[in-house]
C-alpha cells in the first residue's frame, strides 16, 4: 500500500512549501526533497500570486524528476501554457488572449507574478512551459485518484482517446481545449476549473479578485444541493444574494466511488475538513497568505480529517 502526502495549491509560496515538507518529515538531499518511505502528490497551481514563482516550480520539478513526487496540471499551468502558445486560428494572437481589450488585461493581471519572473528570459519561460505541458490532467492510481478541480467520469471518458500517454495533453487537444464552444473545452475546463454555471438573469457577483462575474462555481460534490444558494461555491456574502431558484440539473453529480479522491482549487478557509467521506480538498488558500495544507494518506479505507497537516 502506497503512502502519499497530497499537497494543495502552492501559488509561488516556496517558503510555505519548504515548511510543510519539513513538518511532513522530508529533507532536502541530493538535489530534491525526500522522505524514506513516502511520496508527495502535488495538485497543481504552482504559479501566480506568490513571491517565489520559479523557485516553487523548480522545487516541485526536482522532486518529480527524482521520483519523490508526482504532480498533475492545475488551471494556472493550463493558463500559462495557453498564454505562451500562439493561436493557429488567429495570427498574432495567443490561445489565452493578451491584446483583447479588457480580457487581455484581466489575463495579464492574473498571470503577472509569473510573468514578472520569466518574461524577460524567453529561454527560461519556454523551458517551464514545456515542463507544464508534461503534467497529466489527472492521476488514477491503484489507491487514490487526484485531479485539480473536478472528477467527471463522462468528461474523463471523452478525453482518454485523445490524450498522450500518461493522460497528458497533445498540442492539438490544447487548441480545442482553449476555444470556447468546443466539447473538449468543456471537458478540460471542468477537470481543471470545476463546474460553473451562469447565474440567473440580472445577477452579477464579484469573485475573490473583485472581478465581476455572471457565473458561479458549483459544489459539484454535494448531491443535496439543488438551488443556486445551496449549490454555489462562494463566500457567504455572495450566497446571501443568490436566489433559491433551482440549479440546472446534473451539475452536482457527486463522488460515490470507494477510491479516495483529492482535489485542490477551491480556496477553502478554516480548519481542514472533508468534502465527503472519500473526497478531500487540500487547497486552503495558501495563495492568499494562509497555510499550505497536505493530506497524509496511508491507505485508510475512509478518509480522516485528523490526517490533514498544515505548514504552520
Amino acid at each position: 500500500m502506497a503512502s502519499y502526502d497530497i499537497i494543495g495549491d502552492i501559488h509561488g509560496h516556496a517558503a510555505e512549501l519548504r515548511g510543510l515538507l519539513t513538518r511532513l518529515g522530508y529533507r532536502d538531499s541530493r538535489g530534491a526533497w525526500r522522505h524514506p518511505d513516502r511520496t508527495v502528490i502535488f495538485l497543481g497551481d504552482f504559479v501566480d500570486r506568490g513571491p517565489d514563482q520559479v523557485e516553487t516550480v523548480n522545487l516541485v520539478r526536482r522532486m518529480v524528476d527524482a521520483g519523490t513526487a508526482l504532480a498533475v496540471m492545475g488551471n494556472h499551468e493550463l493558463n500559462a501554457i495557453a498564454w505562451f502558445t500562439p493561436d493557429p486560428a488567429a495570427p498574432g494572437e495567443y490561445l489565452r488572449p493578451r491584446d483583447v481589450p479588457v480580457l487581455g488585461a484581466k489575463n495579464r493581471r492574473q498571470h503577472a507574478q509569473f510573468l514578472a519572473e520569466v518574461e524577460h528570459d524567453p529561454g527560461l519561460h519556454r523551458e517551464l512551459i514545456e515542463w507544464f505541458f508534461t503534467l497529466p490532467l489527472w492521476l488514477d492510481l491503484p489507491d487514490v485518484r487526484v485531479v485539480h478541480a473536478c472528477w467527471h467520469p463522462e468528461h474523463v471518458a471523452s478525453l482518454i482517446p485523445q490524450l498522450a500517454p500518461g493522460t497528458r495533453l497533445t498540442p492539438e487537444l490544447l487548441v480545442r481545449a482553449t476555444h470556447a464552444g468546443e466539447p473538449d473545452f468543456v471537458a478540460v475546463e471542468c477537470l481543471t476549473k470545476g463546474v460553473e454555471t451562469p447565474l440567473p438573469e440580472g445577477i452579477r457577483v464579484k469573485d475573490a479578485e473583485q472581478i465581476e462575474r455572471s457565473d458561479t462555481r458549483v459544489r459539484w460534490w454535494d448531491t443535496t444541493a439543488t438551488t443556486f444558494r445551496t449549490g454555489a461555491h462562494a463566500p457567504k456574502e455572495v450566497l446571501d444574494r443568490l436566489p433559491d431558484a433551482p440549479l440546472p440539473p446534473g451539475l452536482c453529480h457527486g463522488y460515490a466511488d470507494e477510491k479516495p479522491l483529492f482535489v485542490g482549487h477551491y480556496w477553502l478557509l478554516g480548519s481542514p475538513t472533508l468534502l465527503a467521506p472519500n473526497l478531500a480538498c487540500v487547497d486552503f488558500s495558501a495563495g492568499r497568505g494562509h497555510p499550505l495544507v497536505a493530506y497524509r494518506y496511508s491507505g485508510e479505507p475512509v478518509l480522516d480529517p485528523a490526517n490533514f497537516v498544515a505548514s504552520r
